[in-house]
């Protein structure tokens, strides 16, 4: 399986931006060695658009699913840093994902990433979607996965538990390639055909690894 773990952490922001000078100074010095130090967390993958909206993407890996709702993890939300509260004030067009990973196939990570983000997944969508990430015969393609997000988990940070928030359950295709035109091509195929059915494609893009952090990359 080439996405390590079972667990899986999507979140992706716009900035203003006047803001993204001191944002990616946080996320490069300061947010993602935080994060994959917590107990459980593997690695963490940054990315910037090609084509997609919102421009920021990160990938946090988990051993388990049940890492994204442990004391470690939720000691971390609770306690953030100064730089971390001011710098989350300002995100935009906030997505996050608490997910199950689900299906993968192939090896290894792409420098380009295609995601189609899909609504109203269900088993029979799951099924259609074994047989086609399927990386084997596409060229400039080297690994598929399914992540599908916790409705519950997946909330806004603080969220009030009774409100209703669309999008909480939404699935991700993601897509991973060395050349980022047949990544696209791929997304596009993906997101203008009625295979999900009977899932809706919500959106897709593309997006350029920024750069990718493990455990065992970390010093001290």
């Amino acid at each position: 399986m080439p996405l390590a773990g079972k667990g899986m952490l999507l979140t992706s922001m716009d900035l203003d931006p006047a803001d993204e000078a001191d944002f990616n100074r946080w996320y490069d010095r300061e947010h993602l060695q935080e994060r994959v130090a917590i107990d459980g967390f593997i690695e963490a993958r940054r990315y910037v658009a090609h084509r997609a909206h919102p421009k920021y993407l990160c990938l946090y890996s988990t051993e388990t699913f049940d890492v994204l709702e442990s004391p470690a993890y939720l000691a971390a939300l609770a306690n953030p840093t100064d730089w971390s509260t001011a710098t989350m004030a300002r995100f935009k067009n906030m997505i996050r994902a608490v997910a199950r990973i689900t299906i993968s196939r192939g090896q290894g990570r792409g420098a380009a990433l295609g995601i189609v983000r899909l609504r109203h997944g269900n088993d029979r969508v799951r099924a259609a979607l074994k047989d086609r990430l399927d990386p084997a015969a596409l060229d400039g393609i080297i690994s598929m996965h399914l992540i599908e997000g916790d409705p519950v988990l997946s909330r806004p940070i603080g969220a009030d538990p009774s409100s209703s928030n669309t999008g909480t359950g939404d699935w991700f295709v993601l897509i991973d390639g060395t050349e980022v035109d047949a990544v696209a091509e791929l997304a596009a195929r993906f997101s203008g055909r009625s295979a999900f059915e009977p899932a809706s494609v919500v959106s897709s893009g593309v997006y350029r690894l920024m750069w990718d952090l493990a455990k065992q990359d970390m010093v001290g």
